[in-house]
């Protein structure tokens, strides 16, 4: 297919003081990230465990640690790593009350990652959770039939430019605007899984549209 295209999926760093105060904004990195990966559907996973293995440093390492989250893909899996320079605090996955208020963080982690594990270096420790994704390849989309489709059809477009003219009866045109609607849909999903804005690229073949209309 002459569109589809491999996603560039560059390994990425973000260092910080560990601190509650800067979960929101890490957070916040994660979803520009992986949106802009085509990986809409595993950002609350990938938000909820770095959460909780950042909160984890917090609380048994210290506030104002220093903190490197570091995010990339691990075959078709999303790697999550957070670096301290602790190497005695070690994560450990503890059976808490339903009532705890605490102690929740490893459980949540376990319970959302494909896996997860703890890696001691000389001068640190990397607590890290793989994300399973939708992905077939490292460097493909996801996104599933309506993406594939879309890429079909965009392939057919850019081998023919020229619709032939036609005299369509009413019925067709009704069912060429239905097929028209999921085709737009089908776009839309394509867009999405290869990390663009669906709504500002609507807007601008809006503007494109009305132009063209008003020429």
């Amino acid at each position: 297919m002459i569109y589809e295209a491999c996603m560039s999926r560059k390994p990425w760093e973000l260092p910080f003081l560990a601190d509650p105060r800067e979960i929101a904004g890490v957070r916040n990195v994660i979803r520009t990230h992986l949106r802009l990966w085509g990986l809409c559907e595993v950002v609350e996973a990938a938000q909820l465990c770095a959460s909780e293995l950042i909160a984890n440093v917090t609380t048994h390492v210290g506030v104002g640690t220093p903190t490197t989250l570091a995010v990339s893909m691990s075959g078709t899996y999303l790697r999550i790593e957070v670096h301290d320079p602790d190497t005695r605090a070690l994560p450990t996955l503890c059976q808490v009350d339903a009532e705890a208020e605490t102690g929740r963080g490893m459980a949540l982690v376990n319970a959302v990652a494909e896996r997860w594990g703890v890696q001691l270096l000389t001068d640190r420790k990397v607590t890290w959770c793989e994300i399973a994704t939708d992905l077939i390849a490292p460097d493909g989309h996801g996104g599933g039939a309506r993406v594939t489709r879309a890429e079909a059809l965009l392939t057919l477009y850019g081998a023919a430019r020229t619709p032939r003219p036609s005299a369509p009866s009413l019925v067709s045109v009704a069912l060429a605007e239905e097929a028209a609607i999921h085709v737009i849909a089908d776009l839309l999903h394509w867009l999405r899984a290869h990390g663009r804005d669906p709504d500002e690229t609507l807007d601008r073949a809006q503007m494109h549209f009305e132009a063209e209309v008003s020429a």
